[in-house]
């Protein structure tokens, strides 16, 4: 029932890719173990199709908030706002444009842990709480007292260390996010 499975998975991931006209992926990708989480084992063109998967699909993202800006809407109201729309935020009078994370005052910041292994937890459970890809400064400015370079340098060295041990990924960009 596993090579079942595994073939119906297969078939989707053939089915999404020619919806999106990226074929092209597909011997590289569809498959293949790992997804897109880092691995030892994966051979370079595996690696180079999801790097270039998650760069095609955030270039989608953003031409994609460009059109709703625009006025374009791809959302299906009728279906998603009885679903979705108590977690959605609610615009007034006009378009809200992208969500950045909230950032508290810095006087009620958490104050930056001296164990190391606190600060990636922290700045995990920050990532989680993220609602978009967040830049380094953005997360490190969320702590008590004044942002100072070791400790920018700090927050991109943990937020490095969670995408080489899988448990965050970036947009290619300098912004950080976890996936869902």
């Amino acid at each position: 029932m596993i090579s079942a499975l595994k073939e119906i998975h297969d078939d989707i991931d053939r089915t999404v890719l020619a919806a999106y006209a990226w074929q092209d992926l597909t011997p590289a990708l569809v498959g293949k173990p790992g997804a897109t989480l880092p691995s030892a084992y994966k051979a370079p063109e595996q690696e180079q199709a999801e790097q270039e998967l998650l760069a095609r699909l955030v270039a989608l993202n953003h031409e994609r908030a460009g059109e709703e800006k625009g006025g374009q809407s791809w959302l299906r109201p009728d279906y998603q706002i009885p679903k979705l729309g108590v977690k959605a935020p609610k615009p007034e009078g006009e378009h809200v444009g992208t969500l950045e994370i909230e950032l508290p005052d810095m006087a009620d910041g958490p104050k930056w842990p001296t164990d190391e292994l606190e600060q990636i937890r922290l700045v995990r459970d920050l990532l989680a709480k993220a609602p978009s890809p967040t830049p380094p400064d953005a997360i490190a400015s969320v702590f008590e007292g004044r942002t100072t370079s070791k400790r920018r340098d700090r927050v991109g060295e943990v937020l490095e260390t969670l995408v080489a041990t899988g448990l965050a990924r970036t947009d290619g960009q300098r912004r950080y996010f976890l996936p869902r």
